[in-house]
């Protein structure tokens, strides 16, 4: 089926997914483009590109559209993924951006893992916070994890690992947080209580404008598959879903700094991460 589907044909393609999900597949991925494609295809029972692309436009376009995309992302994660990251923010931001906040008579805590996968890194930022917290039971803490496929946010609500996904978390958590099964690591209700998974497309601007109140989001190895343009979109979303004084986490090879000013940058130890400028708010409703 592959001489069916030309290069002009993978150019609408390309187009289409960088307008819904604002990731350009270039040239050197057309094989597994195209690949992904005929699987499409082959599903819908479509002999032909032409008619495969015309259902997908217009006879089922919200539901093809869908599964098109979540076989053509990428959902590689591990717990603990980049420990160092979250070393830092665990001893270094987060104590001092508590006490700011108990200052303020605020105790709740709001944390955004955007592009969550099968959900290991919300699942780690809440052992994190659960470690880190000495008086845990006293904060409202809420973690929202989203993704724009939705295989995988049935597989984060399940919670259930295997030792390739568990390779890097330490032991004693390991011991804590999770249950051995037949069938790999299942991650405990207390750890499981606070996540929230939710479908969101990062370029869905009415969806990404509903996002509010956050002192953390961890948006990372995502924005390395888009554009400039889209880039500067999602970030300009979740600086106004930010808090004022407010941090974003992106993967080790991305950066904001030729996309927007709007950012503080800091380096914590060997990583950097970004802070929308201003003080940490008091609780609704009282005395600032």
């Amino acid at each position: 089926m592959s001489e069916l589907i030309s290069n002009a044909d993978l150019e609408r393609i390309r187009a289409l997914l960088y307008k819904e999900t604002g990731i350009y597949f270039e040239a050197k991925k057309d094989y597994f483009l195209k690949s992904r494609l005929q699987q499409r295809m082959q599903a819908q029972c479509c002999a032909t590109f032409q008619n495969y692309y015309k259902e997908l436009l217009f006879t089922d376009r919200e539901t093809e559209l869908a599964f098109l995309i979540e076989e053509v992302t990428v959902n590689e994660t591990y717990l603990f993924r980049d420990f160092p990251q979250l070393r830092g923010f665990a001893e270094d931001v987060l104590p001092s951006y508590l006490q700011a906040k108990r200052t303020k008579g605020n105790y709740s805590l709001n944390v955004w893992s955007a592009a969550c996968s099968t959900g290991e890194e919300p699942y780690t930022l809440a052992i994190i916070l659960r470690e880190m917290i000495d008086d845990y039971d006293r904060w409202n803490t809420n973690i929202l994890a989203t993704d724009i496929d939705r295989r995988v946010l049935r597989q984060a609500r399940i919670g259930l690992y295997d030792e390739r996904a568990i390779k890097e978390t330490p032991i004693p958590y390991k011991q804590k947080y999770f249950r051995r099964t037949p069938d790999g690591w299942q991650v405990k209700p207390d750890i499981q209580e606070p996540v929230a998974f939710e479908q969101l497309n990062l370029m869905d601007r009415p969806g990404m404008r509903r996002k509010r109140v956050f002192d953390f989001i961890f948006c990372r190895n995502v924005l390395i598959y888009f554009s400039d343009d889209s880039r500067k979109q999602v970030l300009s979303s979740l600086y106004d879903a930010l808090v004022p004084g407010g941090y974003v986490f992106l993967g080790h090879s991305e950066s904001v700094g030729r996309i927007t000013a709007s950012f503080a940058l800091e380096r914590i130890g060997d990583f950097l991460c970004y802070k929308k400028p201003g003080a940490v708010l008091p609780r609704p409703g009282s005395p600032s």
